[in-house]
């Protein structure tokens, strides 16, 4: 094949990558500062695809215009899941939180059958079939949009904990919940905010992904495993790692796709898993546990 063709499934790749990044993002926040393993992480991406795609039905808002609104809707519903049901088993053995994260997974996924019934369902926008010229390349706009925004999305979540006094506060109770308590410093509200914070980013990542694939009520387990696969390569509670992971695990599965097969492009994703746990088991930018 020319080189040409590789260039656009790369690029095309990149970005699915940084949509496939956001969405670890939730994954990653919410371990790295409650240190609770969000199995339920694909249903409520899916029920944020569902939130945008009744927007786009019902008021012919574009996803991507209707991102703050489902990931706002999503911040509210992770903060009073994470205050009302999941701190409540934060101190029990790991099994039993695995046990009431499924439970929530199960619980979601028969919501949105119940609702929206079993068949795939996708939207179409305006600029779905063009594209960008950029000399050898040829982008879909939909991918240039999705990455921008999933771009866009990261930068602010970084500048948060960076820059703002809540998002410090949260780092330090990610670093130190014990001297983060001794200072005075509210961790029932804090962790709270990050669960709601962690839920906003798929909420994000579910409208943007949204212009790229169909929904359907049992698309979440696969996503969670996807989210799974990107936190591990990048690092577990690494938000930098995360957005690589995201970004190689879109290339490889472009590239993989038009080498060989696309039903081989998740086979592999789970290759470049164990070749980086065998070379660097505490992922790419994470910290060696000594």
């Amino acid at each position: 094949m020319p080189l040409d063709f590789y260039l656009n499934a790369a690029t095309g790749g990149l970005l699915t990558g940084l949509v496939y990044g956001l969405s670890a993002l939730g994954l990653s926040v919410i371990f790295g500062v409650i240190r609770i393993v969000n199995f339920a992480h694909g249903e409520i991406m899916v029920l944020g695809m569902f939130a945008t795609l009744l927007i786009f039905r019902h008021l012919g808002i574009d996803p991507l215009a209707s991102l703050p609104i489902v990931a706002a809707g999503l911040f509210g519903f992770g903060f009073l899941l994470q205050d009302m049901v999941v701190r409540r088993v934060a101190h029990l053995a790991d099994h039993m939180q695995f046990l009431l994260m499924a439970a929530i997974a199960v619980v979601l996924i028969s919501l949105c059958l119940m609702l929206f019934g079993p068949d795939a369902q996708g939207l179409q926008v305006d600029y779905a079939y063009e594209s960008f010229a950029i000399g050898p390349l040829l982008v879909d706009k939909v991918r240039v949009y999705a990455g921008l925004a999933a771009l866009t999305v990261a930068g602010l979540l970084f500048a948060f904990f960076r820059y703002a006094p809540t998002g410090k506060a949260i780092r330090a109770c990610g670093d130190n919940p014990v001297g983060a308590q001794v200072v005075g410093l509210n961790l029932r509200r804090l962790y709270a905010l990050t669960f709601g914070i962690g839920t906003a980013c798929l909420g994000a990542a579910g409208a943007i992904m949204l212009l790229l694939v169909d929904v359907h009520p049992y698309l979440g387990p696969s996503y969670t495993l996807l989210a799974f696969i990107i936190v591990i390569i990048g690092g577990m509670g690494s938000l930098p790692g995360a957005l690589l992971g995201g970004i190689l695990i879109g290339v490889s599965e472009a590239v993989a796709g038009l080498i060989l097969q696309p039903s081989l492009k998740s086979a592999f994703s789970f290759g470049l898993l164990i070749l980086v746990l065998l070379l660097r088991p505490q992922g790419l930018l994470g910290k060696a546990v000594r």
